[in-house]
């Protein structure tokens, strides 16, 4: 056989985009630091700062630290929910969610058979991304990342289902952004709630963009009938939902916002343990057993972290990301257009980076230009508008041990750009 036919046959056994993501990962991950390196290098020589050095080395000791303590800070978390989580596989409930939601998951992840557990935990995993329960849905979404490895044919390759999934939870629709909220109330806004329509169109065009970006490239029909009806039967409940909470007022939204997830997330634990127990299944030593794999995955994705979490930390300290934003709007202000916007960028870059800087990034935008200016307003629908993507994947990829991205990270900055553009968009249609 000649090296050709050899090549041919061993490409035409490659997934697509195999090496493109992993390839794409790993240069994104080493301009991180060479950018760093780069602006640090121009602030010393230049500018005549020779401290740089010093808080960039200082940076990778505190994010190493961080990703360590993040870990450490998940173990209970994990191994909580991953005990409940096997509460509900033994009781069949994971069954009866995955029947439900299995003729939409079919198509859109035709590799998942249908019923199979992982399509129970990916609902429970994206209804809790809806309802802002976070320390919740990130480890029913690692169970769900767990589960959907068990098909993976590659163990060190992201599936196209695993894909899709990761793309969904970043970008996933928000109905109760309510830390914004909080941070905006705590800051004397006159009305904190007013981002709140604002912000659910962002997120919404963030979801819709990743999903077509996934469908694009996995080739994923959207238009059968089946699919369709879903689709127009979530939205058509999300404007229910809009229409009723637009009614209320500040303190009774926030009031029964907080209830509502609370209620459903605390009776979901009761419905896990009262169903086990009808079911006859020894509800101590499940938990137990569930709790243990929780242990297992926190440990299990610690270097992912600290090679994300470094990155970031010194992409920032260099002071990279201010002289990017600063060149922005100087190029945005001599072709003529309106810079107000890029007062609201710092949080807009940092939000795929990280979530705790996105968050001061914001906190910091008002402080600067006041709660209720229109760059506040704007960072504010911003930081509701996506999830942390470079967080979410080096997490969830990192508990199965997948190093082989293709185009998650891709799909995923598509998302990301598109509640950006849409936040900046109904910024201006809002409060311009």
């Amino acid at each position: 056989m000649s090296f050709r036919q050899r090549f041919v046959i061993l490409k035409s056994t490659q997934r697509p985009g195999l090496f493109t993501g992993d390839l794409m990962l790993q240069r994104l991950w080493l301009s991180f630091f060479l950018i760093a390196f780069s602006a640090a290098l121009y602030q010393w020589l230049w500018l005549d700062d020779s401290g740089v050095f010093q808080r960039l080395v200082q940076t990778t000791f505190d994010m190493s630290k961080l990703s360590v303590e993040l870990a450490i800070g998940l173990i209970g978390t994990l191994a909580f929910w991953l005990g409940m989580m096997k509460l509900a596989e033994s009781s069949g409930l994971v069954d009866k969610f995955a029947r439900g939601v299995s003729p939409l998951f079919t198509r859109l992840m035709p590799e998942v058979p249908k019923g199979h557990p992982a399509l129970g935990s990916i609902t429970m995993n994206l209804s809790a991304n809806i309802l802002g329960l976070d320390n919740a849905a990130t480890p029913l979404g690692l169970k769900a990342m767990r589960d959907l490895q068990t098909l993976n044919p590659q163990k060190d390759t992201a599936s196209n289902a695993q894909i899709l999934f990761l793309v969904l939870n970043t970008s996933s629709v928000t109905l109760f952004p309510i830390t914004v909220f909080l941070y905006r109330a705590q800051q004397g806004a006159s009305d904190p709630t007013s981002v709140f329509i604002p912000i659910l169109i962002a997120t919404c065009c963030s979801t819709l963009a990743g999903l077509l970006a996934v469908s694009f490239v996995q080739k994923i029909r959207l238009w059968e009938r089946i699919t369709l009806l879903y689709i127009g039967g979530f939205i058509a409940f999300l404007l229910a939902f809009i229409g009723y909470f637009t009614t209320l007022t500040v303190d009774e939204l926030q009031r029964q916002s907080s209830l509502v997830g609370n209620f459903m997330i605390f009776s979901a634990i009761i419905g896990f343990l009262l169903t086990s127990h009808f079911k006859q299944v020894n509800i101590y030593e499940t938990f137990i057993e569930g709790a243990k794999e929780g242990f297992e995955v926190a440990v299990k994705i610690i270097p992912y972290l600290l090679a994300m979490l470094v990155a970031i930390g010194v992409l920032r300290e260099s002071g990279a990301l201010e002289g990017f934003i600063w060149l922005l709007r100087e190029g945005l202000g001599v072709l003529g257009f309106d810079t107000r916007f890029a007062d609201a960028l710092p949080t807009a870059i940092m939000k795929p980076l990280s979530g705790s800087g996105a968050r001061a990034m914001m906190l910091e935008t008002m402080n600067t230009h006041g709660v209720d200016s229109f760059p506040a307003y704007l960072a504010s629908v911003i930081q509701g508008s996506t999830e942390t993507t470079f967080y979410v994947l080096a997490v969830y990829f990192g508990s199965v041990g997948i190093r082989h991205t293709r185009h998650a990270i891709a799909c995923g900055l598509t998302a990301d750009l598109a509640g950006i553009i849409a936040a900046i968009t109904v910024g201006y249609w809002f409060f311009g």
